[in-house]
């Protein structure tokens, strides 16, 4: 028997989102949509002298799928650099794909395997990593 796509792993993660809140002065804030299914994402950044992240806002209009990922995201990104976040990106996109068998060091990632069979839903999976990266980058300027 297949995994849902929509766990109750997901769901519980989806629903923790409901603690991120924006920031009140972002060093960078970066929005991300996807074209397929309308899901957004904003992100807001403040690093450190090094690029590490320091404090994460975000404010997400986004599926049970889109959330989870945020939440793990958000979860795991302090103390680490854009790089860092895009290596995470990239490493997602790969296993989402079918091109890599693990999701990469990110904790957390394997949850979305389910997903890895729907491809309309890797975009929404991968707004949080895409607009963290961009937005730890800018911050560090």
């Amino acid at each position: 028997m297949t995994e849902p796509l929509y766990s109750l792993d997901v769901l519980r993660l989806a629903a923790s989102t409901a603690d991120l809140h924006r920031l009140e002065s972002p060093q960078a804030s970066v929005e991300k949509r996807s074209p397929t299914c309308g899901s957004r994402v904003r992100v807001d950044m403040i690093v450190d002298a090094d690029g590490k992240v320091q404090a994460l806002g975000a404010e997400l209009h986004a599926c049970a799928l889109g959330q989870a990922s945020t939440a793990l995201m958000a979860a795991h990104a302090q103390g680490r650099t854009g790089a860092e976040i895009a290596e995470a990106r990239d490493s997602l996109r790969a296993f989402l794909k079918g091109e890599a068998e693990q999701p990469g060091d990110w904790p957390g990632l394997e949850i979305f395997a389910a997903a890895r069979r729907h491809t309309g839903r890797h975009a929404a999976i991968l707004l949080a990593f895409e607009a963290a990266a961009e937005a730890a980058t800018a911050a560090a300027g």
